[in-house]
């Protein structure tokens, strides 16, 4: 008589990012204790926009909570680029901040990729800039992008030594997939990117000890394109309607993953949910970004935050 399938274990990313503001807030205390250098943050938001708003705001309280100094510039959608410009180049110049983040998405006016180049790579706690991506290429220290970095701290809690295994990453974005792919290739996987034009993709997937789900379409990934045991983390969060047709007509939505959740959880050995599972990893790893960038402004040697 065959074995009831067993559902996965669920990542609980939640959980996993208040442990590391924990941890991050701890190294940081120490940090200013014994050098007299307290990490500095600066958040820069232009417009309006509700959800910016909202996400800017629990950025600063749990910078607060970590011990960091917590600097919020809102400007009002008329600001020019010149003028974001030239704030930048003021929080480059200034040697209490150590990150620097602005908020995208930005006005129309504004060109995102000519702002994002401004920031200094040292203080560029968001990964993006291309100075950064090359560091992170070549196995360099620098910023490493919030999400690849929060997960690959949930895959080693999880599955401990990573050397050898194979990874499938489904999406190649510079956000997301390419990163996440040179972090795999540092900790000595095996590492597949697979993309919109990958030749059998559920075959692919099906390869994988470590199953990445970065694309940005909603429940693509079922449950047959999994290996039995397999570690999947879904990075997709999608709005789609309401599973109740009554709130679904009324334009009531939910959040769900690139990984059909019902699916997968009784194929995967261990999986991250959405909601709960990498988002809530994001600002844990801003902090903990910042932290490392004050110590080495400073010719310190980080703390490790690993669990």
């Amino acid at each position: 008589m065959s074995a009831q399938p067993t559902s996965a274990h669920l990542i609980d990313g939640k959980a996993f990012s208040a442990a590391l503001v924990d941890r991050v807030a701890a190294a940081a205390a120490r940090l200013e204790a014994e050098h007299g250098v307290k990490p500095g943050l600066a958040v820069v938001i232009v417009g309006e926009d509700p959800a910016s708003q909202l996400y800017v705001r629990n950025k600063g309280e749990t910078t607060v909570k970590a011990g960091m100094r917590s600097d919020t510039h809102r400007l009002p959608d008329t600001t020019t680029q010149d003028e974001l410009l030239a704030l930048i180049a003021t929080l480059n110049a200034d040697d209490g901040i150590h990150g620097i983040l602005v908020q995208l998405p930005l006005p129309k006016a504004i060109d995102s990729a000519a702002v994002l180049d401004a920031i200094s790579p040292d203080k560029d706690v968001d990964g993006f800039h291309v100075v950064n991506a090359g560091r992170l290429a070549v196995g360099l220290p620098g910023m490493v992008p919030c999400t690849p970095l929060g997960s690959l701290m949930m895959l080693k809690d999880q599955l401990g030594d990573l050397t050898g295994l194979n990874a499938v990453i489904v999406g190649r974005s510079n956000i997301v997939g390419k990163p996440m792919a040179q972090l795999l290739l540092g900790e000595s996987c095996t590492v597949t990117v697979a993309h919109s034009k990958t030749r059998d993709l559920p075959g692919l997937c099906r390869t994988a000890d470590i199953l990445v789900a970065a694309v940005g379409r909603p429940e693509m990934i079922k449950g047959d394109w999994i290996k039995p045991g397999a570690t999947v983390i879904d990075v997709g969060i999608n709005r789609v309607p309401s599973a109740d047709p009554v709130k679904a007509a009324e334009g009531k939505t939910r959040v769900v993953g690139d990984v059909a959740f019902k699916e997968a959880v009784e194929v995967a050995g261990r999986i991250t949910p959405v909601p709960g599972g990498v988002g809530p990893m994001t600002i844990a790893c801003l902090l903990a970004n910042t932290y490392s960038a004050a110590c080495r402004a400073n010719n310190i040697q980080p703390e490790p935050l690993d669990a």
